[in-house]
């Protein structure tokens, strides 16, 4: 099923850290140092847009988990894993 609301956190391989990117996107939506902040940005961003799939990648490129993020504020938000 394809989602037009899919960011991806990826690595970014020239300047370190990490990025959430569009599928499709020319730039990176943001830049982060840590996955974890990467992935909390991510969130955010899928969620404020009407929610969607939020797609974390290793530092190897490949596909590692995905999370799929309800609209808006969502008044029973899961745990965060640690």
């Amino acid at each position: 099923m394809a989602n037009d609301n899919e960011r991806h956190v990826v690595p970014n391989k020239e300047r370190g850290g990490w990025d959430v990117v569009a599928p499709g996107a020319s730039r990176a939506s943001s830049h982060h140092e840590r996955q974890a902040d990467a992935i909390t940005r991510g969130r955010e961003i899928v969620g404020n847009a009407g929610g969607g799939e939020l797609r974390i990648h290793g530092r190897d490129g490949r596909l590692r988990d995905s999370d799929t993020i309800a609209p808006g504020n969502d008044p029973n938000p899961p745990r965060d894993r640690k």
